[in-house]
């Protein structure tokens, strides 16, 4: 039990854990290793996570994060609550893709503009880490 490695797709995911725990997010020390590490539940606190969507439309300002839930060798089960932001129309545009705030001579967009029916198909094929990222890069 528990759930696989993955990035969210979407904007932002909040997060309430209750006391028991579970999750955790990959971490890349700055020599390069990954390693898994726990988020240790804090009472009344929530964890917010970036998603794809918004790594996208901030150019790579915000990174999207991957992180598991792992089972717990506890016996009381693991409750957990998440509320998923996710986007509808964009204003007159139905594209996204980097804001054009964020883009400049010095910060080339790093993703090409696409449709949300276009992203939840990709997304609905891509259900590996980060290859969603890829799919939509320049």
């Amino acid at each position: 039990m528990g759930i696989v490695a993955h990035t969210d797709p979407g904007v932002l995911v909040v997060l309430a854990q209750d006391g028991v725990g579970g999750l955790q997010v990959k971490h890349t020390g700055d020599e390069g290793r990954s390693q898994w590490v726990d988020v240790k539940p804090v009472p009344g606190a929530l964890v917010i996570n970036v998603g794809d969507l918004l790594q996208m439309m901030s150019n790579d300002e915000y990174k999207s994060v991957e992180h598991r839930v792992v089972m717990n060798t506890q016996e009381e089960a693991s409750v957990s609550i998440a509320l998923f932001f996710n986007p509808r129309k964009r204003g007159d545009s139905n594209f996204y893709g980097p804001l054009p705030e964020l883009v400049s001579p010095e910060n080339a967009a790093k993703y090409r503009n696409f449709t949300i029916p276009e992203f939840l198909e990709t997304f609905s094929r891509e259900l590996a880490s980060k290859v969603l990222l890829e799919h939509f890069k320049v």
